[in-house]
Order: C-alpha cells, then sequence, then structure tokens
C-alpha cells in the first residue's frame, strides 16, 4: 500500500488554547514554565492537563501512571475547547500508555494540532495509523532546544500561524549523502522508536512512497547500524522515496554516525540529506508529517532542502 496524504489539521490564531500534556517522561517545572512563558507569548492560552507535572510513585522515569498519562492526551483532544496539543517533553513511556488511548473517541473528537518529537514518535504513528492525522514533529513546550533556540521556537511558530511561510525546510549545515530527487508522504521521527514499533499492534506495514524523516540521541554508531539494519531486515523501508536525515546527539563522532548512515541506507537506491536540522540538536526544525513533500539532494553541491508542496496546516 502506498502511502497517501493525511487530513491537515487547522492553523492556529491568536486566543487559541493549547493543552500541555506529558505522555513519557516528567519534566521539570521551571523548563514546563518558561515553555508556557513563550506559548503566551505568541498569544495562545497554554491549558495543562491535571497530571502533566506529575512523576511516577515507583517508575520516576515515567510522568504519573500509564493511565493517568492516556486519560490526559484523550481528555484534552477530546475537549472542544482545545485546539491544539503540546507535549511537555520525551523521555520514555509512550509505549506504556499507547494502547489505553480510546482512539475511536479520539477520531470522534475530530482533528487537532499535536506537537512532539522523540519518544512521541509513537504518538506521530499511531494518529497517522489510527487516525488519518497529519502531525507536527517539533520542540517540546519542556525541551531546552524549544527554550534556548530563536531558530527552533520561530520554526514552529511560524509553522503554526503562518504554515506557508516555511514550506522550504532544512539549516545551511544541509549535505547530500546520495544524490536524487524523490517526491512522497512524510513519516518517522526517532528512529530506535520507529524500530520498537513493529510486530506491535497497528504497527505501520508499509511505508511505500514514504519520505522517511529520521534522527536520535545517545544511540551508538554500531547501535544505529542495528536500528537501521533491524528496519531493513523487516521490510520497513521497502518502496520509501527518500530519506532526510536530522542531528545525532550525543551519538560519538558524526564521522562515524555518517559512515553508518551511508552505509546501511545508500543500499536503498533513494536520495539521502543529511544533517537537515530537527531533532534532538541545538536547532529543531519543525517537520510536518503525513503531508506530501519533495526532497532536494542535488549532486552539484546545490543547497539540499525538504520542501512541503503545501501548508502544513489548513
Amino acid at each position: 500500500m502506498t502511502l497517501s496524504p493525511l487530513t491537515r489539521p487547522a492553523r492556529l490564531r491568536p486566543g487559541a488554547r493549547i493543552a500541555v500534556v506529558a505522555p513519557s517522561g516528567p519534566v521539570p517545572a521551571e523548563r514546563l514554565e518558561a515553555g508556557l512563558d513563550v506559548l503566551r507569548g505568541w498569544g495562545l492560552e497554554p491549558v495543562e492537563a491535571p497530571h502533566v507535572r506529575d512523576v511516577h510513585p515507583e517508575l520516576d522515569y515515567l510522568a504519573g501512571t500509564d493511565e493517568a498519562r492516556a486519560r490526559d492526551l484523550q481528555e484534552a483532544w477530546c475537549d472542544p475547547s482545545v485546539d491544539a496539543v503540546i507535549c511537555a517533553r520525551g523521555g520514555y513511556g509512550v509505549h506504556r500508555m499507547v494502547d489505553l488511548v480510546d482512539w475511536a473517541a479520539m477520531r470522534a473528537a475530530g482533528p487537532k494540532v499535536f506537537i512532539g518529537y522523540s519518544d512521541i514518535t509513537v504518538l506521530h504513528e499511531a494518529f497517522a495509523g489510527r487516525m488519518g492525522l497529519a502531525t507536527l514533529h517539533g520542540p517540546m513546550a519542556g525541551a531546552e532546544t524549544f527554550l534556548k533556540d530563536p531558530d527552533t521556537q520561530e520554526s514552529l511558530r511560524a509553522t503554526l500561524f503562518e504554515p506557508e511561510t516555511v514550506r522550504t525546510l532544512g539549516l545551511p549545515t544541509a549535505r547530500v549523502l546520495v544524490p536524487g530527487r524523490a517526491r512522497g508522504i512524510t513519516y518517522g521521527g526517532c528512529v530506535s522508536l520507529l524500530a520498537a514499533d513493529l510486530g506491535t499492534p497497528r504497527a505501520r506495514t508499509s511505508a511505500r512512497g514514504g519520505l522517511l524523516v529520521i534522527e536520535d540521541t545517545t544511540e551508538d554508531p554500531y547501535s544505529i547500524d542495528r536500528i537501521l539494519t533491524q528496519l531493513l531486515r523487516a521490510g520497513a523501508l521497502d518502496g520509501i522515496a527518500g530519506v532526510a536525515c536530522g542531528s545525532w546527539a550525543g551519538c560519538g563522532p558524526y564521522e562515524s554516525v555518517r559512515a553508518v548512515l551511508a552505509d546501511r541506507l545508500g543500499t536503498l537506491g533513494v536520495p539521502v540529506v543529511e544533517e537537515l536540522g530537527f531533532g534532538h540538536g541545538p536547532t529543531g526544525l519543525t517537520i510536518p508529517l503525513g503531508v506530501p513533500a519533495v526532497l532536494d539532494a542535488p549532486a552539484d553541491g546545490g543547497p539540499a532542502t525538504l520542501t512541503i508542496e503545501g501548508p502544513a496546516l489548513a
């Protein structure tokens, strides 16, 4: 099955209410407060989910119990006064709660903007597969990059309010790993989470025609090799149109990471762009998932870019 464009939610306008949820790990209070201030500065009205500041009583790497985290996401989504949902941070925990969500109730509530990255990749895949909804792989309210980097903030702000102004994506660091030009539907996120999703209920079974966007953090080069090899052996990359790679923060010397990417992705026969500028790096561009895009990896050394064919949000 070839990937098709997903439903685009409506763009935000000043005064929109944006719910903040913590589906994975706990977020430090001071970082959450700073992120809420940024959102208020954009004219949004952030609304904290009831358990967004929780810490699991025994497993302190989780933001509260699985049931509470799932309920927060579902209730925020089903609240008709909420226009968008942004995650507080990543960490670990989405795989534990994703199947506790009532996805039928979420579908009935209609499309909204959903934002996050890292462990939130699992929810991006769930929104795509279970709701047919395009989402935003973008910074989270309590993420350090969001709080410190103006380019990261502006990429998200413009995507939310003026999506037609941010259709061509890529930092000056972007380079061609494998030349070519490809059109497809964007999907992906944190590559270790894509691999961890394999074989789980409702996991993606085909990515044919997809433009894969991947990044990760604190994975050694051999581990990235293992992750990509698992995806290749499982057939999860069969038929994809191209690959856009983001940051690999804390993954060792980039020359070693680059060698792994070239070795594993170079066998696909599709264009590959590296260091596009999204994910866990010092700047995290907002990348729409589930939308038609063109990946340009010119052989003549021209700029490598990912161009969204229409505004990310309606």
